[in-house]
């Protein structure tokens, strides 16, 4: 077994209030707080705790249900339907705090959910925020040093964009923050920004006393038809805010503005006009050097880039910062000039390991092409070979890809990618004869075919591959567990009409490609769980991540496939003991499995479907596991615990 090096704990102790300047978490084995989204500011989604193992998990039960708010919002006004309660909630002396989609803020008593706050941020009345409409995945602790000591904050960026701080025992907002406790993201960015146009979904990431965060932002073109019009997309760029007084630091322009670096990368002066090239879920940090990572995603009009001819940078590029500044350490570009809406969809992970014998601080990047990209979190230097191969030309006119695009040598892709005969479905010759002639009427071919006039079938699709909820680290054996899904896709590209917008081409529409008698196109799993030893790169073991379709196929006449998985992204928590997953397996459940064979332990049934990944603490010597689940009028927090 391993153990964590050095650094490794000092980013646990710091992830409290992810900087070391701050009281560190209490590691008591009679109490133990999730302190942040992933966990630790790394986002490893791992808790040292045992109390719950493979012994006793047959015995979970209900220890409290807490009923979202938002049910009683959506039934008064019902056209604000959340997209699904997606939080996962943290843990601070006692306390648990959740947000939820339609805006509120909840703080819950740790040990029987009781309610001791409630606040409002009135999120609905600025209409469907942007994207994804009504959504957001969490909020984040800090501890604001007054006269009279350390007095706690709740920091959270809300989907019609604005940054709140409240105070943490009351609910109540910090009068010294912003304007009675809140900011105004759409201001600051270098362009008027229209509120329906951007909006904030993830937990925000504090070193220090900054704050640093992304957006939510559009990257398909958006038309007003009266009068015909390009409504401009707004940057994504990144900020840092001072969390004593709410005023802008910093700004890193994702889309380098002129003479800086990466701005030769947009052609045409492309960079004055595009926008997008946002951070939409998570970012991670080091509190011990002072970075912080940013997985940031594509440019504007996604899926067609001839109005920005160029390799793009910052678009679909991991990014270091120096937390303090905004300064850029390093980047590394994973996508050049991004045409699949491949852009990162969950935090890096940093890990500490060794490697042929090397300790290296590095950071493993899950993505929807199905690639870990493992670097080095102080340089940005691979860990294992990336090299540049060539990837299939555009025969859309105006469009110019990227002859080449980085393939990591080590891991070995997690998912199918590209379509070919080697990855259709395969049960019968007769279904296979099927799948051949359904993909006859588009283009296809490996990763990174470009999108066509005809349609061209993606895989993985804009789902994945992995996706928002990212993937779990066991620090102390270096296993990385990945939850992925096999979702193709069929982009097709139509003309426009000049006289509305620059963008020649756009996207019809997107739809997922069927196979034969409405069975999935490629070969099971469908969704899957994969186990690799980060130190090695080596696979430890790939198992489907539900029952899926298996029944179906035998009453087919099909020989037993056994599981063949579900595409629902299903998020993990990992902790000394198990690996859990968050998943609907034909009913929704909580499961608790085996870590070094993923081996089912224990179901444990939940009264709606899971939508955010859970998490684990400890209070008083019992440990808990908690998980949002459901959404519109049924959403609820779900609390588990040994009798």
């Amino acid at each position: 077994m391993r153990t964590p090096t050095t650094s490794l704990v000092l980013l646990f102790c710091c992830a409290l209030l992810n900087t070391c300047s701050e009281p560190s978490r209490n590691t008591e084995p009679a109490n133990y707080d999730w302190v942040n989204y992933g966990n630790d500011a790394g986002h490893s989604k791992y808790a040292p705790l045992d109390q719950i193992n493979r012994d006793n998990a047959r015995n979970l039960d209900i220890a409290w249900i807490w009923e979202s708010v938002d049910n009683a919002a959506v039934l008064e006004r019902p056209q604000h339907v959340p997209s699904g309660f997606k939080a996962t909630p943290i843990t601070r002396n006692g306390l648990l705090y959740v947000s939820t989609p339609l805006g509120h803020v909840a703080a819950l008593d740790a040990r029987t959910g009781e309610e001791k706050w409630v606040f409002n941020s009135f999120t609905w009345e600025h209409g469907r925020p942007a994207n994804n409409g009504f959504n957001h995945r969490g909020v984040t602790y800090w501890e604001k040093t007054t006269p009279d000591g350390m007095q706690p904050r709740i920091i959270m960026s809300t989907a019609n964009a604005f940054l709140w701080s409240l105070d943490a025992k009351t609910g109540e907002p910090d009068p010294t923050f912003g304007t009675n406790g809140k900011v105004d993201l759409t201001l600051g960015l270098g362009r008027a920004v229209d509120r329906s146009m951007i909006a904030h979904s993830a937990a925000v990431t504090i070193v220090g006393d900054t704050v640093i965060l992304g957006s939510v932002v559009y990257d398909d073109p958006m038309f007003d038809r009266k009068p015909a019009r390009l409504i401009d997309l707004p940057p994504g760029h990144v900020r840092g805010f001072d969390l004593n007084t709410g005023e802008q630091k910093w700004i890193f322009h994702t889309i380098p503005q002129q003479g800086e670096v990466g701005n030769d990368t947009w052609e045409d002066d492309s960079w004055q006009v595009t926008g997008a090239t946002n951070i939409w879920t998570h970012l991670s940090a080091d509190p011990e050097l002072g970075y912080v990572y940013l997985p940031i995603g594509t440019p504007g009009n996604d899926w067609y880039g001839g109005q920005r001819l160029g390799d793009n940078l910052f678009g679909t590029t991991l990014v270091a910062l120096d937390a303090a500044t905004g300064e850029r350490i390093w980047h590394y570009q994973i996508v050049h000039h991004e045409l699949w809406d491949y852009d990162p969809p969950a935090a890096p992970t940093l890990v500490d390991l060794t490697v042929d014998g090397r300790d290296i601080k590095a950071l493993a990047q899950v993505s929807k092409q199905g690639f870990i990209y493992v670097l080095d979190r102080e340089t940005g230097e691979p860990v294992w070979p990336i090299e540049e191969r060539p990837v299939p030309a555009s025969t859309v006119p105006g469009e110019r890809v990227s002859p080449t695009q980085p393939f990591p040598t080590r891991p070995a892709p997690f998912e199918q990618q590209g379509i070919s005969e080697a990855t259709l479905i395969d049960y019968t010759p007769e279904l296979r004869a099927e799948a051949l002639q359904i993909i006859s009427s588009f283009d296809y071919g490996m990763l990174y075919t470009p999108p066509s006039l005809r349609g061209t079938i993606n895989l993985p699709g804009w789902t994945g591959g992995a996706e928002w909820s990212g993937a779990a680290f066991d620090p102390e054996t270096s296993m990385y567990y990945i939850p992925s899904v096999t979702s193709p896709i069929v982009v097709q590209l139509i003309e426009q009409d000049r006289a509305v917008t620059e963008f020649r081409y756009v996207r019809d529409g997107m739809r997922n490609v069927d196979g034969p008698q409405g069975l999935p196109i490629t070969k099971p799993p469908y969704g899957r769980i994969s186990a690799v030893n980060l130190d090695t790169g080596d696979y430890a073991w790939v198992r489907a991540n539900a029952e899926g379709i298996r029944q179906r196929l035998i009453d087919m006449g099909i020989a037993d496939p056994g599981p063949v998985g579900v595409t629902n992204i299903a998020p993990l928590l990992v902790t000394k003991s198990l690996l859990f997953q968050a998943i609907t397996d034909g009913e929704p459940v909580l499961r608790a499995m085996d870590k070094q064979t993923g081996e089912t332990v224990y179901d444990f049934y939940l009264p709606a479907i899971p939508q955010g990944a859970p998490m684990t603490y400890m209070i008083d010597g019992k440990q808990y596991i908690s998980v949002a689940s459901g959404g519109g009028a049924d959403a609820s927090l779900v609390t588990v615990a040994l009798p």
